[in-house]
């Protein structure tokens, strides 16, 4: 078994940012070789934010601006390193299948290079362009943490916010007037 970025979509912000969004769960590559023959000034709006912050899924050759860590099995991973080598050939012009297939199996391991982390580790991308036109990319991490042994029961428990009765009946004090709010002019 080995590990390979799968993209995860954790609100649907990705279908409005990116052209087209990845769906969730396609193997991923880093994507950045898609564009290296593209003139940034030349690149729509939707393409600079794949280029700054997105993931290539392997399916639908989408955006995704997250990826989750998680084990692959060697025919999953061949089937990736296929269906990549494909879209080089067919999208961007690889000059043979044996070319393509190399290709794709540098990005491939390159992907499995970011998985050396936990399973289930998020994963997000930042890349910028360098003033020779090179394209720089840093990664970054989200680990799960392990609550189990928390005394405070409020802190093992993963939610945002928790629900507290209030045990006094009174009403309080300090209020916000959200209707009153709304009518308020921005300054």
């Amino acid at each position: 078994m080995t590990k390979l970025p799968r993209t995860i979509r954790l609100d649907p912000s990705d279908g409005f940012v990116f052209e087209p969004a990845a769906n969730p769960g396609e193997w991923a590559v880093s994507g950045s070789f898609a564009f290296l023959d593209r003139e940034p000034s030349m690149l729509t709006h939707k393409d600079r934010v794949a280029l700054r912050s997105g993931f290539l899924g392997l399916s639908s050759f989408g955006w995704s601006t997250l990826c989750v860590v998680v084990e692959a099995s060697p025919e999953e991973r061949a089937q990736a390193v296929q269906q990549l080598a494909t879209y080089l050939l067919e999208a961007h012009g690889a000059p043979s299948p044996e070319i393509a297939h190399m290709a794709a199996e540098e990005e491939i391991q390159f992907a499995q290079s970011l998985c050396q982390h936990p399973v289930q580790t998020i994963l997000a991308v930042q890349r910028d362009i360098e003033d020779t036109g090179e394209i720089r990319e840093r990664f970054r991490t989200l680990h799960a943490r392990d609550r189990s042994g928390d005394p405070d029961p409020l802190h093992a428990n993963l939610r945002a916010f928790t629900m507290v009765e209030d045990k006094d009946d009174a009403e309080p004090s300090d209020g916000v007037d959200l209707h009153g709010f709304l009518k308020t002019e921005r300054t």
